[in-house]
């Protein structure tokens, strides 16, 4: 990794597994990797890979049981968020890490109205007191784009479209100047406009509180759109690690080529988009060898009984796959033919 000073958030060999009867799934499985400050980092997998997983373990919101992070660090500035008690960890979630989800309607509590929401979040964590709590709230609503943000503070959530309670939930997100900003599919149910004011809104947001992102999505082109580096995640590992530029012009591993030829591209006609064939295998029942030799076109003997290293083919770029290992880390885009 690079210089630690300025690494944020670092994750050493998490594993998170969950325990059924006579089962146990490997959802994460021995995850690395780091986010500087200022950095916006996409997580990117289908669903099944052990994405959200992974972001609900670094807020220790894992269910347990089933759920047990069974090693590794998760560190934030420097401290290991896996040593805190679950009083401290309330405090990090609200004030150093602050979480947009997939569905507004999930996390913003119907009963209350959006003023009274982020208000609240205020008065805990900042101890302000309530008329500037509000008066907070108003400011936090004007920040994210709300023209009537006075009006708005004394609605419910119900009352707003759905790109409307997602940027309320960036605004309480924001309240408390989170160092860390963790986006799980925050665009998934928007349509495409308004998906991408959202994504402008969060980078938005992230400079002007100099805050990191790690932003989990399964959509190749917002990450086009937003992110400095991206973690591609397969079967409850980092397959392929890169900055932004490196994936889309240099994709190295064959499930990466895979998702890239399912994105329609403007520039080019091609008759049907590509697909990967088959789906993420279940946690508990992984392959013995590469988790996704059963579909891969590239599938050689070895992958069958081994699991790759991430091998760095240059000093930014790793992925996990045989094809890169005879040619000292470079296979000479073997994947991508």
């Amino acid at each position: 990794m690079s210089n630690h000073a300025q690494d944020l958030l670092e994750v050493k060999d998490l594993k998170t597994y969950f325990y059924m009867e006579d089962k146990t799934a490997k959802a994460v499985d021995g995850v690395d990797f780091s986010i500087k400050k200022g950095e916006t980092l996409a997580l990117v997998g289908e669903s099944g890979s052990g994405k959200s997983i992974t972001s609900l373990s670094i807020m220790r919101l894992i269910n347990s049981p089933p759920g047990k992070i069974v090693e590794g660090s998760i560190k934030l500035d420097g401290k290991d968020l896996l040593n805190l008690s679950e009083r401290e960890m309330r405090k990090v979630r609200g004030n150093d890490i602050g979480m947009i989800f997939q569905e507004p309607m999930t996390s913003l509590n119907p009963v209350y109205t959006i003023g009274n929401q982020i208000a609240e979040t205020l008065m805990k964590h900042k101890h302000m007191k309530k008329k500037e709590a509000y008066q907070k709230a108003i400011d936090l609503l004007k920040l994210v784009g709300f023209p009537r943000a006075e009006e708005i503070v004394h609605e419910y959530p119900h009352q707003l479209s759905g790109g409307m309670r997602q940027r309320a939930m960036i605004a309480i997100a924001m309240s408390c100047d989170p160092k860390l900003l963790i986006a799980d599919e925050p665009t998934t149910a928007l349509d495409v406009t308004i998906q991408a004011q959202i994504l402008d809104l969060m980078i938005e947001m992230k400079e002007k509180f100099e805050s990191s992102i790690l932003l989990i999505t399964h959509d190749l082109g917002v990450v086009a759109e937003v992110a400095d580096r991206v973690l591609v995640m397969y079967g409850g590992q980092i397959v392929e690690e890169a900055s932004v530029r490196e994936v889309f012009t240099d994709p190295k591993h064959p499930y990466t080529v895979g998702l890239l030829g399912s994105i329609p591209n403007l520039d080019t006609e091609v008759e049907r988009l590509e697909s990967i064939p088959g789906t993420v295998p279940p946690a508990h029942r992984f392959p013995q060898g590469c988790r996704f030799a059963p579909r891969c076109k590239h599938v050689m003997e070895k992958c069958l009984e081994g699991n790759p290293d991430l091998l760095e083919t240059n000093p930014k770029h790793k992925v996990r796959c045989y094809l890169y290992e005879e040619e000292g880390g470079n296979a000479d885009g073997e994947a991508n033919r």
